[in-house]
């Protein structure tokens, strides 16, 4: 891969969170259709809104309000970096968000990361006094991951949520 083919990237999505938020899920940095979209997980392909419907058992037509209702922070481990389109293999240069200043004066009781990149590099970034759960992606790329599968990862938010 050529450096060449990487552009800075600065994470322009706003973090849905409030202060009764009770639990925060951390991707690794937006793909290219959600800072498109403005909004998470916003790649058709992406399983994550299908997953939390099954986790739920609800139809999500506001994904923010849908968040906001159960309680789930949504944001990213990276504020800045250079990547090269969506691949989370090519981000380089990273600048990590001020996840403690985030959940300050929250209810977040546990953190999600969703996908081995957000695991990895929460765990070399952050260190929070807050337990941190790792989930497996919900990306295409990670196709061998079956959606019963993924619901059944996923379906521990609902401990924390209300």
């Amino acid at each position: 891969m050529n450096a060449m083919e990487r552009e800075f990237q600065l994470h322009t999505l706003e973090p849905v969170c409030r202060q009764d938020s009770r639990v925060l899920i951390l991707g690794s940095f937006p793909s290219v259709e959600s800072r498109r979209a403005g909004f998470y997980y916003a790649h058709p392909t992406n399983r994550f809104w299908k997953v939390l419907s099954a986790v739920f058992e609800e139809e999500i037509t506001d994904r923010k309000s849908f968040c906001l209702k159960h309680g789930i922070a949504l944001w990213d481990v990276i504020a800045s970096c250079t990547i090269e389109a969506s691949s989370d293999t090519s981000i380089r240069d990273i600048q990590v968000n001020d996840i403690d200043r985030l959940i300050q004066d929250t209810d977040i009781s546990c953190i999600f990361t969703t996908g081995a990149k957000a695991r990895d590099l929460y765990r070399k970034y952050i260190r929070l006094d807050v337990p941190h759960i790792p989930l497996p992606s919900t990306s295409s790329a990670n196709a061998a991951m079956k959606l019963d599968r993924l619901i059944k990862e996923y379906a521990v938010l609902r401990e924390y949520c209300r």
